[in-house]
């Protein structure tokens, strides 16, 4: 008696699961094996928006997975508009002027989306000035780098280092200078 063409359905089903199932460990990270960090490389919508990845010549995004109890790092570098503040990874960071420098983040849900906060707390970089780093708690709960007082945010629309996208976007956004101060203009 031949099988059934459910079963043979079914038959397929778990084959295609099964192999599935053995192909998903291709997206762990590799070691490097010299103690150093591992190299993660994924390819996904929601990545585009990461500040920290670079996007290799494939389309893939390579990513450097960080040691956990390494800070983040905020340094000032060299753009079109003068020095400017980053983060380590040389993307730029915004203040809100809506935000009252001291206090807690007034970006909240879809402002956030757009403007996710650079949490902390951070370490001073190259160029920074040490005492102007500090942390705010939010509302909800985390804690949020400021330099200046002013909580320091990304913009979604930024591709990576260099980017400044963000200038001046609704009157109301602006990088930062090493002293603080927003970069109008």
């Amino acid at each position: 008696m031949a099988p059934s063409r459910s079963r043979i359905v079914g038959a397929a089903l778990v084959a295609v699961v099964l192999l599935l199932a053995a192909c998903s460990d291709d997206d762990e990270p590799t070691a490097t094996g010299d103690g150093g960090s591992a190299t993660e490389t994924t390819a996904s919508a929601d990545d585009a928006a990461d500040p920290y990845g670079a996007a290799s010549d494939d389309g893939t995004e390579t990513t450097e997975a960080s040691d956990p109890a390494a800070e983040p790092t905020v340094a000032v570098a060299e753009s079109d508009l003068g020095p400017i503040v980053v983060d380590g990874q040389g993307v730029t960071l915004y203040l809100f002027t809506n935000d009252t420098q001291g206090e807690p983040s007034t970006c909240t849900e879809g402002c956030a989306a757009t403007w996710p906060a650079l949490t902390g707390p951070v370490a001073a970089g190259e160029g920074v000035d040490e005492a102007l780093i500090g942390t705010v708690a939010n509302p909800d709960g985390t804690e949020q780098a400021t330099y200046d007082g002013w909580p320091l945010y990304y913009y979604a629309q930024d591709g990576g280092p260099g980017d400044t996208n963000g200038q001046g976007v609704g009157g109301v956004w602006w990088v930062l200078d090493a002293a603080g101060e927003a970069i109008e203009g």
